[in-house]
């Protein structure tokens, strides 16, 4: 399964790499070395409002790793979906949270994240804790 990385994952694996750490980042790489990992343009932004990654050089190298699947007309539906069965049920999620999930809807995608509380809410999402 490829797997989409959640900006929780991007972030602590550049502080992993900052502190020179082998953490739990590279644990779930390493033990993940056969998945194709992307990030979504919803991630890409959220790294972008990042102290770290505030000049336009430091979020190019942030983002290099990573394919980034863009958005399109079936991600906003999926979003549109998703977000009315979560609202129905009083359990919404953020925003960002949300365009990320319909984007692992839109193309069957699991979600690597430390907040799986919010992401299993999202009926039909493999939602990954690493």
């Amino acid at each position: 399964m490829a797997l989409i990385l959640d900006t929780s994952f991007i972030v602590a694996a550049e502080r992993e790499a900052r502190r020179r750490q082998i953490g739990r980042t590279h644990e779930f790489l390493s033990q993940n070395g056969d998945e194709e990992f992307f990030i979504t343009f919803t991630v890409a932004g959220e790294l972008a409002c990042g102290d770290s990654a505030s000049a336009r050089e430091a979020w190019e190298k942030l983002l290099r790793p990573y394919a980034m699947i863009p958005w399109d007309r079936d991600v906003s539906f999926a979003y549109g979906n998703a977000y009315r069965t979560l609202a129905a049920s009083g359990k919404l999620i953020g925003t960002n949270d949300l365009w990320i999930a319909a984007t692992a809807l839109r193309h069957d995608l699991g979600v690597v994240t430390d907040n799986t509380k919010d992401f299993s809410r999202v009926r039909g999402l493999k939602v990954v804790s690493f």
